[in-house]
């Protein structure tokens, strides 16, 4: 449904509209312009599963955009919300909010927030519940990695679908099935099978200055390592990035030795609280900030 309307912020005229797969170019002149890596591509890739609008000033440039992505009938996430300065000044990045969080009303709500729209997220009602760590880096071929006992990783078929979704939902708690559908055509990927049943996945596609792996699902820091290993030596030598909720252990290390040191930190945020779950698979490693 076509959405449209303004505001007068302080001496700034915003309007809000739909975004639209001709907003491209200009979307990513405004990632561009706040330091983010994001090529036109993944922003045609966030605009096919998401939803979202672009904040323009009275000549029609775009200056702030805010989306969400649906999953299932009762959750989303929320990203690419970004604002020039002058409008972040004016209370422009809280307009966008709070016009997200409308047609979202009755989910319950993910962001990953940087620094400086933690505070914002908080005021809207949004709780802390862990951090991502952001591993990147020229990857460097992690030589031979040991598999677990009475495993095999194999590369990702098509058949796999329905068995990768079915652990991406256990793992993250809703339904990515359309997303992953999505990323499955634009990326390489590989499988753990455990005494021949599929226990795991990572997929790696181009993103930003190189290539990003994730999701990466995995039971333990053994599996993730063995799905992941594949992917960082096929892109030895290259830019490489992984987004993490590991603070330590086996997994994060393991980037490090290939090359992949931390670097930044930017906080999940849920409205309201998540429930508690109890899964025999865990996410590893991010899609990206926005689809989580």
């Amino acid at each position: 449904m076509s959405h449209k309307t303004s505001k007068r912020l302080q001496t700034y005229e915003l309007t809000l509209r739909d975004l639209q797969e001709d907003d491209i170019a200009k979307l990513h002149q405004l990632s561009v312009g706040v330091g983010w890596p994001h090529r036109p591509d993944d922003w045609r890739l966030l605009l096919k599963v998401g939803k979202g609008f672009a904040g323009c000033d009275k000549i029609g440039r775009i200056v702030g955009s805010a989306m969400w992505f649906p999953m299932g009938n009762n959750f989303a996430t929320i990203g690419m919300v970004i604002t020039t300065p002058q409008l972040q000044a004016q209370g422009g990045g809280g307009w966008l909010m709070d016009h997200v969080m409308q047609q979202c009303h009755g989910r319950r709500l993910q962001i990953i927030a940087p620094q400086v729209a933690y505070r914002l997220a908080h005021a809207l009602g949004f709780k802390a519940v862990s951090v991502v760590h952001q591993h990147q880096g020229t990857a460097i071929d992690p030589g031979e990695v040991s598999l677990p006992a009475d495993t095999r990783v194999r590369p990702l078929k098509a058949t796999d679908f329905t068995d990768i979704a079915r652990l991406d939902q256990a793992a993250f708690g809703a339904d990515r099935a359309a997303i992953l559908e999505e990323l499955v055509g634009r990326s390489t990927g590989t499988v753990l099978e455990r005494e021949g049943h599929i226990a795991g996945f990572a997929l790696c596609r181009r993103f930003g200055r190189g290539h990003v792996v994730g999701p990466v699902v995995a039971k333990d820091s053994s599996d993730a390592i063995a799905l992941t290993a594949p992917h960082v030596a096929k892109h030895a030598g290259r830019f490489l990035r992984v987004d993490t909720t590991q603070s330590e252990g086996d997994f994060t290390e393991f980037l490090k030795r290939c090359g992949m040191e931390e670097h930044e930190k930017v906080t999940v945020m849920t409205h309201p609280s998540p429930e508690a779950a109890d899964t025999e698979v865990s996410t590893f490693a991010l899609v990206n900030q926005s689809l989580g």
